[in-house]
């Protein structure tokens, strides 16, 4: 594995910083109803998205999620104020305002989607899979799909193929305890999801989704595995949300108690002490940071604003180009 360096650490807490705060801005947004439809927010799991980039070759590499998506496309390299833009319908939104909150995409930077089936994406990131093995890329794909979505048919299927033709793909499973409201337990017969590998002879395990370093450390065992040509792995990433499955999300099936239990092993406070403790920065550099996020979030939300609506027109442009009807030509 690439070395934990002390800039890896400083660069760990501003990025999941920034992550927590521009979802933290979403949610304000959502109440004032600037933020429209579902909000799906990723507060908590950000170790899971920090520990697998270090892990990752962002020139080659994929990833492909679910509908919690607003964070790993600005973590691929995508603008956050184009993510924010899109998330308030805006034209210069990452899909020019028409994706929304759960559609977020960037094929520039290898980030597919933001897909609001739940398990819809995982056999499509076996399929980006297939294509960077048939077509010799040396790419993997990273797969995420939560712990609901794990009792997909189509997971399944996708496990089969993946290992009859050793696809270079990491399914991740992000098992943050509920789904959208119902607890893994009462969803199946067992609660190690990453077991559900065992029946494919895939490799298997469960990781600490709340550290970035156990994190990176099963994501470049399994990212290498994939490069090497000896097909997947399954990690189940044991990880926790804050915020509820969506802003409408009363959250009855928990307690407040056991929420602020979790938050004693918040990632972005376990990266902040190991900075503490081996005096990688002072109080006034760990300041700096804290200021450059604030003002990072606000300069996004700023650009979402002024930005103007997509034109009705654009809904013409976007549909397919067809020869013989050219009364309506694609501009896109």
């Amino acid at each position: 594995m690439k070395e934990v360096t002390k800039e890896v650490y400083l660069k760990w807490y501003e990025d999941m910083l920034l992550w927590r705060k521009f979802e933290d801005k979403l949610a304000a947004l959502y109440i004032q109803q600037k933020v429209r439809g579902f909000l799906h927010l990723y507060n908590g799991q950000e170790a899971v998205l920090a520990g697998a980039l270090h892990a990752m070759d962002l020139t080659k590499d994929k990833m492909i999620t679910a509908y919690r998506n607003h964070v790993q496309p600005i973590g691929m390299g995508v603008d956050p104020k184009r993510v924010m833009a899109e998330l308030l319908g805006k034209v210069t939104g990452t899909s020019k305002g028409m994706g929304g909150s759960m559609h977020i995409f960037s094929k520039e930077h290898r980030f597919y989607g933001g897909h609001g089936i739940v398990g819809g994406q995982i056999p499509v990131g076996a399929g980006l899979a297939f294509a960077d093995k048939y077509f010799e890329t040396g790419g993997v794909t990273m797969t995420y799909f939560g712990d609901g979505a794990a009792r997909q048919g189509s997971l399944h299927e996708a496990f089969n193929m993946a290992m009859l033709w050793k696809l270079p793909v990491v399914f991740i499973v992000e098992n943050n305890g509920y789904a959208m409201g119902t607890s893994v337990e009462r969803t199946a017969n067992h609660t190690d999801i990453w077991k559900l590998g065992l029946g494919y002879e895939m490799p298997c395990g469960p990781v600490d989704g709340m550290n970035p370093v156990k994190v990176a450390e099963a994501m470049t065992e399994a990212i290498d595995r994939a490069r090497r040509g000896d097909g997947p792995t399954f990690l189940e990433m044991k990880t926790y949300r804050y915020r509820g499955h969506s802003m409408s999300d009363a959250q009855l099936y928990r307690s407040k108690e056991e929420v602020e239990e979790y938050k004693k092993i918040d990632p972005i406070t376990q990266v902040l002490d190991v900075i503490k403790d081996q005096n990688y920065a002072t109080e006034e550099e760990i300041d700096a940071i804290d200021q450059r996020v604030k003002v990072l979030v606000q300069e996004c939300v700023d650009f979402a604003e002024e930005s103007e609506y997509p034109p009705i027109q654009q809904l013409y442009d976007v549909v397919y180009e067809q020869e013989n009807y050219p009364f309506l030509p694609h501009k896109l």
